[in-house]
């Protein structure tokens, strides 16, 4: 307990860092359920962040490059390196996020574009059998749909995703919360 500028303030820790309460606040040694969930959410987006505080990546592999040569692929490039979250490799969820603002270069052309945005996102998405070349290097094929969440706020995010058969790529290649792919 602190006496400033004539006022009795009382520091109290909370996780890493504190918070002042003036003599008389209400809270009762609580967080008002805003600081809650701003504390939640500095917490989710602290988990991850070495992936955008950190130089860039090196380019693709070179077993993917290799890879993509053989099936016939060009204009090879490194699309999205995330962090794994528990949501990306839950059985219930069975699919993978890409969100928009983790996408290093477009990877889509302007009509499959055109096509993921011609869904109306209520119950039935646009979506499109993509290939895709997994960890292990194993070749399969996978729905890519096109997400918009929308938040409390009135804002929304978007997103591609993964759907279909996700769980078992994920178990395959024994993906795991936090890891990097």
């Amino acid at each position: 307990m602190d006496v400033v500028d004539g006022e009795m303030k009382i520091e109290k820790e909370y996780d890493q860092g504190f918070r002042v309460e003036h003599e008389g606040d209400d809270h009762q040694g609580r967080l008002p359920e805003s600081s809650k969930i701003k504390k939640k959410k500095q917490k989710m987006a602290t988990r991850c962040d070495q992936q955008y505080t950190t130089p860039p990546p090196p380019d693709l592999p070179i077993k993917f490059r290799k890879r993509i040569r053989a099936l016939g692929g060009s204009d090879i490039a490194l699309v999205i390196q995330k962090c794994l979250f528990k949501t990306d490799v839950s059985s219930a969820h069975n699919r993978l996020s890409i969100p928009f603002n983790q996408i290093r270069q477009t990877f889509l052309t302007p009509q499959e574009i055109e096509f993921l945005n011609s869904g109306d996102n209520k119950k039935k998405c646009s979506e499109m059998e993509v290939m895709l070349i997994e960890p292990s290097l194993r070749r399969g094929t996978i729905s890519l749909r096109k997400w918009e969440m929308k938040k409390a706020y009135g804002s929304a995010t978007s997103m591609y995703v993964l759907v279909g058969q996700w769980n078992s790529v994920a178990w395959r290649n024994a993906l795991r919360e936090d890891e990097t792919v």
